[in-house]
């Protein structure tokens, strides 16, 4: 396994004493309260308060200034307490934010992750085990009948519709702008095909950078719905189109595009897909290029994270794709990815590490 300095150096050494490790454990053992808890510290206010409040609050003093009982905000404050979200000093009996609760109440990560895995995640893990013997998301069930998330997300209540695109968006759009450079500046593009384009807000970016691409959105037509309401109107949304596919279906080709295709893009999209269908669909991919296309992956690889908590959060992502998603997806690292590609007979020609919120793109072509 090739890991990053910083994964190597969380992932083969024992990090805890034995004092430490037998907390960690009891806090593992407790997590599903943990969570619901420091949920409701942000929701309910009372980070902001304090966080606010130069010498601390008392238990009282949050009571009036968020009208829950006092029984209410003694059970959160104690917990907090053991989780290590707030300190209280004990002459004053006044509470205050800690490190910790600082992070979870300002990091945007943090607040998207916490909103995803309340609003669409939570009640299907329930069912994980069920999710990883069967390899079907059966804790999607509980939302709808379909056979991925993907075919309901149109018909999601609106809350976890805006939890997950928010997830969704908040980790891909960060890596937008030096993603752009890299494409429009190194090479030589003026048709793409954006598969999974989702709302079209890659192929929005594209049109407004340059003037002259054309992009093409290869996704489900439910999903193409959503792109068509969320680009109306704006600018070079005339450049913009959608050909639905349904990229499980082994039989649905890529469109060949007459005087041949510059770019194919895939932006957190392979993810989506378990590594047979991910090189059945680089395939169908394979056939739509010429020698001069390149394809461009886009993609949250766990072992390339500079930082040790980004591959928490992606490794916990897998468990995500398992109960909810589709059941036999996650997130890869690059030796899965590398597999893929070559299974699938195309070669990685360059690999752009440290985009945005720890995004990597692996620049493809047709093997020689």
């Amino acid at each position: 396994m090739n890991l990053s300095p910083a994964l190597q150096k969380k992932y083969t050494k024992e990090q805890y004493s034995a004092k430490d490790a037998q907390r960690l454990a009891e806090f593992i053992a407790w997590g599903p309260v943990v969570f619901q808890a420091s949920r409701l510290m942000i929701k309910f206010g009372i980070f902001d308060l304090l966080r606010d409040a130069e010498d601390g609050l008392t238990r009282s003093e949050i009571c009036a200034a968020t009208k829950l009982s006092d029984y209410a905000v003694k059970c959160l404050t104690e917990a907090s307490l053991s989780i290590g979200t707030i300190l209280v000093n004990p002459e004053t009996d006044k509470f205050r934010l800690s490190k910790v609760g600082w992070f979870m109440l300002t990091d945007p990560a943090c607040r998207v992750n916490v909103d995803f895995n309340h609003d669409v995640n939570y009640e299907g893990w329930f069912v994980l085990e069920e999710a990883l013997l069967n390899g079907k998301p059966e804790g999607l069930k509980h939302f709808g009948s379909w056979p991925t998330v993907y075919e309901g997300l149109s018909s999601l209540p609106a809350q976890v519709q805006k939890s997950w695109f928010g997830f969704d968006h908040f980790y891909s759009d960060s890596a937008f702008p030096e993603a752009l450079e890299i494409l429009f500046k190194n090479y030589r593009i003026r048709s793409l095909y954006d598969v999974g384009g989702n709302t079209g807000k890659w192929a929005l970016q594209c049109v407004g950078y340059d003037a002259d691409i054309q992009v093409t959105i290869l996704d489900l037509p439910q999903q193409l719905e959503l792109m068509r309401a969320n680009i109306a109107g704006k600018p070079g949304a005339d450049r913009i189109s959608g050909q639905p596919i349904n990229l499980l279906d082994e039989k649905a080709l890529f469109p060949i595009r007459e005087g041949g295709l510059d770019a194919i893009w895939m932006s957190q999209f392979l993810d989506c897909f378990s590594m047979d269908e991910i090189v059945g669909i680089l395939r169908r991919a394979k056939a739509a290029m010429t020698d001069d296309t390149r394809l461009f992956i886009m993609e949250t690889l766990w072992d390339r994270q500079r930082f040790e908590p980004a591959t928490l959060c992606l490794t916990m992502t897998s468990l995500y794709f398992t109960a909810i998603a589709n059941g036999n997806s996650k997130m890869y690292n690059t030796e899965d990815l590398s597999k893929c590609i070559t299974d699938a007979g195309l070669e990685i020609e360059a690999i752009h590490d440290q985009l945005g919120q720890g995004h990597s793109i692996v620049v493809c072509r047709k093997k020689f």
